[in-house]
């Protein structure tokens, strides 16, 4: 049973309509707002906090909240209400109903993603990291991965919002480190190494640890594989396996030029010195790429690819195509009703996301729809 219920009204200002995500410490349901339409509200599972607690527990979206960047959501509003289980805090952000970067990526299924679509992905992510690393002590992200991507439109095409600060701290500003939390398999082999004298003051992360997450997104992306593969799902086992040359994406991916090759072997450097020391100087890069060889298709099959698999971070929500086709009908008549284009953008959003190959068919009615202008 979850924390909320279906049509249940939220200090009279929201209507929750569905849950959308869940994860170890919150649900996250689509709620519509009384005045500004469609919003997502995070509601953390625990209950009886103090008011410190709770308000320790929504740094997150004052993190967020001063963060205001378009590469990064948005966040609208928080407090506390009453939930099945007791009083619970929560959040609300902006709904971004395309989904995340994991079920975008899935959903190409047995083809890879457009090189020019994963320069143009990591490019918006590292645009929104880069706010954080800026600050000062720099705010690093510690839990950069797929899920917390997430993929969207605008009246300018695709635009990628990185999302889920819960796990973000500000670094210690003699250090630069922070303590180590987040996804194994997104983690710096640096987090895990133990060190003889001082264990505990290795087990750090920095600026440069999300760099190594970036990169390993940039890998799976272009390759369907992931770095250093044979580490397995827990992280590290063996730094031995780390010693191998990493096998440069453009041997699995002939549209990835050398440049894109150096940028993502840079960025997944195992010594962290040799790695971009932050966001900044990853994008300064992946802003002079440009794809010269247009001789080669964008739709090379993963089974060409040895060991390239859809399924190797989990379960994905899997939308078939004639569900799609019945969301972008719906999305098409809703959008004929007065004051229903945003509604209907988002639907159309949703089907884009989840059957890549409409695309090029659709994507500008979302443009369209996004200015308010109807067809």
């Amino acid at each position: 049973m979850g924390l909320l219920y279906e049509g249940q009204d939220i200090l009279g200002k929201y209507d929750v309509e569905t849950l959308i995500a869940e994860g170890a410490f919150g649900e996250v349901y689509r709620v519509k707002h009384r005045f500004f339409g469609r919003q997502a509200m995070k509601v953390f599972k625990t209950v009886g906090m103090t008011i410190e607690e709770t308000e320790q527990r929504l740094g997150e979206a004052s993190m967020l909240s001063k963060m205001e960047h378009p590469n990064i959501v948005r966040v609208f509003d928080a407090g506390t209400t009453g939930t099945s289980k007791g009083i619970c805090g929560f959040f609300t952000m902006e709904f971004v109903p395309g989904g995340n970067l994991h079920n975008f990526w899935c959903n190409h299924k047995d083809k890879l993603i457009p090189v020019e679509t994963v320069v143009d992905i990591v490019q918006q992510v590292c645009r929104g990291l880069d706010v954080a690393h800026s600050k000062t002590p720099p705010i690093i992200h510690r839990d950069i991965k797929p899920q917390n991507v997430l993929i969207g439109y605008d009246s300018a095409g695709l635009r990628v919002r990185l999302s889920d600060f819960g796990l973000a701290k500000n670094v210690n500003p003699l250090t630069l480190r922070a303590s180590a939390k987040g996804d194994p398999i997104f983690k710096a082999p640096e987090v895990f190494h133990q060190c003889e004298k001082k264990p505990c003051d290795c087990q750090k992360d920095s600026c440069a640890g999300d760099v190594w997450a970036l990169g390993t997104i940039l890998y799976l992306l272009l390759t369907d594989r992931m770095p250093f593969s044979e580490l397995g799902d827990l992280g590290i086992i063996d730094r031995r396996l780390l010693d191998k040359p990493l096998i440069p994406p453009s041997r699995l991916n002939v549209c990835v030029n050398q440049l894109l090759d150096e940028i993502t072997l840079r960025a997944l450097s195992v010594k962290p010195e040799a790695r971009y020391p932050s966001a900044r100087e990853m994008l300064v890069d992946l802003d002079k790429w440009e794809n010269n060889d247009k001789s080669h298709k964008t739709s090379t099959k993963v089974s060409q690819l040895s060991g390239a698999s859809k399924d190797i971070l989990g379960e994905f929500t899997v939308v078939n195509k004639e569900q799609a086709e019945k969301m972008v009908k719906e999305a098409i008549n809703l959008s004929y009703k007065t004051g229903k284009l945003p509604e209907a953008a988002d639907i159309l959003e949703e089907a884009l996301n989840k059957w890549p190959d409409f695309r090029q068919q659709y994507e500008y009615r979302i443009k369209l729809w996004r200015c308010g202008k109807a067809m």
